[in-house]
């Protein structure tokens, strides 16, 4: 009987499963998952960086874990057992970032315990994590939650920048001597109506640009 080669582990299947969630298939912009946390934590840059990196984390090992048991996860029970491993990841990652990043940790407040409820993390262990191994799983949370991040830093750049005048706390308009000119900060970019125009511009200008996602009459 002949041995089946390994797969590597950085093939080009597997570099997909990192890369197609950052354009193709991002979780937001296609998939339109996670909009909540848009509206909720993007007025400044660094809170939107730490629960961008905070979920990636969490999709990442949650996908590997359940991946891992999926084939002793009895069907009945699966989604139990998913929400379990979730909340315990979300709580490790809470508590640590009391401990090292209290202010931060302050800035999100509940929304990295609403980690648990972003849709992003079921979808991805239903989909992919309860049907392939732990590797490709692994990758596939990594993707999903940098392209899911991705889109927190982007929309969080131009609310902070146009909404307060710096980007992670440093006042560049300032800076560059901008208010002298008459400028004034645009209040409208720190109310959360504003998270989802913003998002919808990302989200207009990525199917524009992507013909195979534009619906036909």
């Amino acid at each position: 009987m002949e041995n089946k080669e390994k797969e590597p582990l950085f093939s080009a299947k597997n570099i997909k499963l990192m890369t197609n969630p950052l354009g193709q298939d991002n979780p937001i912009t296609v998939q339109v998952l996670g909009i909540c946390s848009a509206l909720a934590v993007t007025v400044k840059m660094k809170p939107a960086l730490v629960m961008a990196v905070s979920v990636m984390i969490v999709v990442a090992l949650s996908n590997l874990i359940i991946a891992a048991m999926r084939k002793q996860i009895p069907g009945r029970i699966r989604i139990i057992v998913q929400l379990v491993v979730i909340a315990t990841l979300v709580i490790i990652v809470d508590q640590f970032l009391k401990a090292f990043a209290f202010d931060v940790s302050k800035q999100l407040s509940v929304f990295v315990g609403l980690i648990i409820t972003n849709c992003i993390l079921m979808g991805r262990l239903e989909a992919f994590a309860m049907a392939n191994d732990p590797w490709p799983s692994f990758l596939d949370g990594i993707g999903n939650g940098a392209g899911y991040g991705m889109i927190l830093v982007i929309v969080s750049f131009f609310r902070e920048l146009l909404g307060s005048g710096s980007i992670m706390g440093y006042p560049v308009f300032e800076k560059i001597g901008l208010y002298k000119t008459g400028y004034e900060n645009n209040g409208m970019m720190i109310v959360p109506p504003m998270a989802l125009i913003t998002v919808g511009i990302i989200i207009w200008v990525h199917r524009s640009r992507n013909k195979n996602l534009q619906e036909t009459r």
